[in-house]
């Protein structure tokens, strides 16, 4: 199984599904199941941090370029507080996740503001100025 893995990932995924369902344990390829095992809770929580760059990246363009506001960012805010909640939904125990991830996603999204924007980094605020609740009200934006 293990070269399986290495040849063919999707092969591999289904064959050990089969063997999980038939109770075949010693034929799984243990080491690569726990790999990937592990490999999908940092794939939620790398869904979750890059959706929070996107929502304060668009909010912060929202707020320091109301000129230019488009249905474009408010589509872009509406999905990345969408992907948020659903993926939350999906793995509850990852609820506090966002809050833990604020400030470097606001650095973040700071810093890619500036380059999108031409604004001067200096005219963002240092420190994120939106609390979690507020970032993921739907019902909110910044004026």
């Amino acid at each position: 199984m293990s070269a399986t893995y290495q040849t063919d990932f999707n092969f591999w995924i289904e064959q050990t599904a089969q063997l999980l369902r038939e109770n075949r344990w010693q034929e799984i390829d243990k080491e690569h199941l726990i790999e990937e095992i592990s490999d999908l809770g940092k794939s939620e929580k790398r869904a979750i941090y890059s959706q929070l760059i996107r929502l304060l990246l668009h909010l912060l363009k929202w707020q320091y370029q109301p000129q230019r506001r488009s249905d474009s960012w408010l589509d872009s805010i509406t999905d990345a507080r969408t992907q948020i909640e659903l993926t939350i939904k999906d793995s509850p125990s990852l609820k506090k996740y966002p809050t833990e991830q604020l400030e470097e996603s606001y650095e973040r999204a700071r810093r890619q503001a500036t380059k999108q924007t031409g604004l001067l980094i200096s005219v963002f605020p240092e420190n994120c100025p939106y609390s979690l609740d507020l970032v993921l009200n739907e019902d909110w934006l910044p004026e």
